[in-house]
This record gives C-alpha cells, sequence and structure tokens, in this order.
C-alpha cells in the first residue's frame, strides 16, 4: 500500500476508534501495529511491539512518572489543597473577587506538587466552589476561575505532560521544569488580572468579603503553606543544586510527602494504601499511553510522515514565526476533539523534528506546546477541566461554566502571544542554570 494512502487511513482509523470510546493507549498501539507491519510485515511489527513494551517496562528514565504521581496523590490526601486556599484566602480576602484570586494562587501553589491539572481542578474545586458559592458569587466567575487555575497544574513544575514532552523529544526533564515557572506565575497574574478586569465590569459577580471565618487568622497563613513550599525546593532546588536526578527528586518528593502527611496526621494506613493504589492506577494508564505512543511514533517514522510533514511546510514557504503560528493553531484546532495526553503523543513527533529545523530551542517549545494545550483544557467541545468543574458544582449549567471561562482563555492567548514574542520568558532560568 501506498504511504500516502496508509498514513491518512491509520490516522482516520484511530480516530474513529478514539470516537468510538476504544482506550487511547490501545487504539494507538492497534494502528501503529497494523501499520507498521504493512510496511515492514507483521512478523517484524509485533516484534517491534514486544520489544517496546520491554524497554519501557525497565526504563529507569520512566520511573519518574510513577513517583511524581505518588508525591501528588499523597499531597492531595493530606489536604495541602485546602491549607493553600486557606492561606491564599486570609492574605486575598479583602480584595473584591479575593476568593477567587485565592482559587487561582492555590491552584498555581498545588500545581507544585500535583503535576495534573484535572487533579488540581477536581481537588481545588471541591475546596473553593463551595466557598464561592456560600459567599455569593456568580456561577460563571466562580466555576471559571476554578477551571482555569487548574489549567496551572500542567505548567508549573513537576508536570506529567512536560514529563511525556521530555520522554518523546528527549528534552532534559530538569530543564522543561525550570522552564515553566517563570510562565506558571504570570499566567496566574495574567489570570488574577482577568478577575480584576471581570468583577469591575460586573460587580455583582464577586462581592467585597471583609470577614472572615474564625479559623482564618492572618498568624496561621504561612504554616499551611510552608508544607508546598519544602516539597517545592526539595524537589525543583535538589535537582539544579546537583544533588538530585529528576528521578532521584521524585522519589525524595514522594517520600517527603508521605512524612509531611504522617507529621501532620493526615495521613493514616487507609488513606496510605488508597494513595498506592491511585498511583498504580494513573501510573498504568499513563504507561500503556506511552507505549502506544512509542509504537505510534516508530510507525511514523518507518513511514517518513515527519519530512513529509517537513516538505509541506517548506512548500508553504512561510516564516518561521508564521510556521510557529500554524502550529498553535493546528493545536487549537485538534484541542476541539482531542484530549491532552493525545494531542502531546500524537502531535509532537511530527512538529518536533519541523520546529528544530528552524532552529528553535526544544525547552521553548515545549512550554509553547504545554501552554496550547492548557487552552484546550478550557475551551469547547473536549474542555475537560470544564467538565469536571460542572460535575462539582451540579447547580451551575454548562453554559455557564463555558461562559465563566472565556475570559479566562483570551488570557491564555495573551500568554501565548507573550511567550512567542519574548522567548526569554521561557529561556530564561534554564540558561542561568546552565
Amino acid at each position: 500500500m501506498a504511504i500516502e494512502v496508509l498514513v491518512p487511513l491509520v490516522f482516520v482509523s484511530l480516530f474513529l476508534l478514539l470516537i468510538l470510546g476504544a482506550h487511547l493507549g490501545l487504539a494507538m498501539s492497534a494502528v501503529a501495529i497494523v501499520g507498521t507491519g504493512l510496511i515492514i510485515g507483521m512478523d517484524g511489527a509485533l516484534s517491534l511491539a514486544g520489544l517496546s513494551v520491554y524497554e519501557s517496562a525497565l526504563s529507569f528514565d520512566l520511573s519518574v512518572i510513577p513517583l511524581f504521581v505518588l508525591m501528588g496523590t499523597f499531597a492531595s490526601k493530606s489536604g495541602i489543597s485546602s491549607d493553600l486556599f486557606t492561606a491564599f484566602n486570609t492574605w486575598l480576602h479583602k480584595r473584591r473577587g479575593g476568593l477567587a484570586h485565592a482559587s487561582i494562587a492555590a491552584c498555581a501553589a498545588f500545581g507544585a506538587v500535583c503535576g495534573s491539572s484535572l487533579a488540581t481542578a477536581a481537588t481545588m474545586g471541591q475546596v473553593a466552589l463551595p466557598e464561592m458559592q456560600r459567599y455569593g458569587y456568580s456561577g460563571k466567575l466562580a466555576t471559571g476561575s476554578v477551571a482555569a487555575g487548574g489549567t496551572i497544574g500542567i505548567l508549573i513544575p513537576p508536570s506529567v505532560i512536560m514529563l511525556i514532552y521530555g520522554i518523546l523529544t528527549e528534552t532534559s526533564v530538569g530543564d522543561l521544569f525550570l522552564a515553566g515557572i517563570i510562565p506558571g506565575l504570570l499566567l496566574t497574574l495574567f489570570f488574577m488580572i482577568t478577575v480584576v478586569l471581570v468583577t469591575r465590569l460586573d460587580p455583582n459577580a464577586a462581592p467585597t468579603i471583609t470577614e472572615l471565618p474564625e479559623d482564618h487568622f492572618e498568624g496561621s497563613a504561612f504554616s499551611k503553606v510552608w508544607p508546598t513550599l519544602l516539597l517545592f525546593v526539595l524537589v525543583i532546588g535538589g535537582i539544579y543544586s546537583g544533588v538530585f536526578t529528576p528521578t532521584e527528586a521524585a522519589g525524595f518528593g514522594a517520600v517527603g510527602a508521605l512524612v509531611i502527611g504522617v507529621l501532620m496526621r493526615r495521613l493514616n494506613w487507609q488513606l496510605i494504601s488508597e494513595s498506592l493504589t491511585d498511583s498504580v492506577q494513573t501510573t498504568s494508564m499513563i504507561f500503556l499511553i506511552l507505549i502506544g505512543a512509542i509504537l505510534f511514533s516508530a510507525f511514523l517514522s518507518l513511514s517518513g510522515t515527519p519530512a513529509l510533514m517537513g516538505e509541506w511546510v517548506v512548500g508553504l514557504s512561510l516564516s518561521p514565526l508564521m510556521t510557529i503560528a500554524l502550529i498553535v493553531v493546528i493545536y487549537i484546532l485538534l484541542g476541539a476533539f482531542l484530549d491532552t495526553m493525545a494531542m502531546i503523543i500524537l502531535s509532537v513527533p511530527i512538529f518536533f523534528p519541523i520546529v528544530m529545523n528552524m532552529g528553535y530551542d526544544p525547552v521553548w517549545f515545549g512550554v509553547l506546546v504545554v501552554l496550547v494545550v492548557e487552552l484546550a483544557l478550557i475551551t469547547p467541545p473536549m474542555g475537560i477541566n470544564v467538565f469536571v468543574i460542572k460535575g462539582i458544582s451540579n447547580d451551575v449549567p454548562l453554559s455557564q461554566v463555558f461562559l465563566g471561562v472565556l475570559p479566562f482563555c483570551i488570557a491564555l492567548l495573551a500568554m501565548i502571544v507573550l511567550v512567542i514574542a519574548m522567548p526569554e520568558v521561557v529561556t530564561f532560568l534554564p540558561q542561568l542554570a546552565n
């Protein structure tokens, strides 16, 4: 079968399987094995599949994923999310929209120990949404701020999406983590500015709160933040001081989260057991997707798809900047019908060689990809974060949640433009560390 026919047929088959509800990892593995078999024969394709599974299971580099997942699970079970919201609410409650500000800031801080957007949105939503509803916040602002704030969880290090990007492209995970700090803080600021603008345009969206419940007092605020700061410094500081490799840092982070939870008397044997079970389930899902990604990437390489895509882009005679803009638009379109993991897995093996041939920094491109994926998390029709928040806040119509995240989508687009226009925002810290 001609490559020009085979490759589109494989992609169409994959999308059909996903539409029918097939698991992403299994769907990619199936179409990749069949596609590879049509190129090199089924015996070779099956041998390649077996070797890929074997090497993935034994890869020391991949052990970083379950360890970071475990750290985030321990942190979540320890109630760190509630502590962060309480602390930021103590500092920000006197501003109009203070609870929305606190939700966004707490999402960013929780992302420093979690690494998952969905987990950040779901965890913080359970803490923040009841408070905002109790104080009369509009459904749009309450749900929109938490759904958007949750996206920061995959930008602030450690990030599971960055880990996968680093593995797929052989880019330094440590550099990716460091590169995400400034954009993550800036995006948090952009979202908080968005809250200010929304509340000025509609003062009824958020009342001004001058008093806090009795358990909120400024003297206790830092005591609720220190576990997150300690874990962040342990992981990121350990990597860049040369004390730990990323994998070792993930291990120390997981142990640190466990020790903190036990010392705070918030983790008992039952919660520890639940954390281990949840981590195994999440890790198994990620590994299954990664194995599918490895097989699919092998198929794309054998078919010459990256080279064909490169020739197509060159044939358009676009400038490097316009090429990046085109890739961003394609990502936004992909986000309309693919989840974030599928976007990364399917697109990076195709776009990465093109971007590298134009001389761009792989770390910079990784952060740009994460930002565009964040946008997909809150835009229709997929908008997974929106559906997560809708599930928590059943009394707010889905249409209102999507309207609530719209201003934050604009802020995220502004952040994407800033990163493209000023790559130093991303590359400054990695270059400083190296």
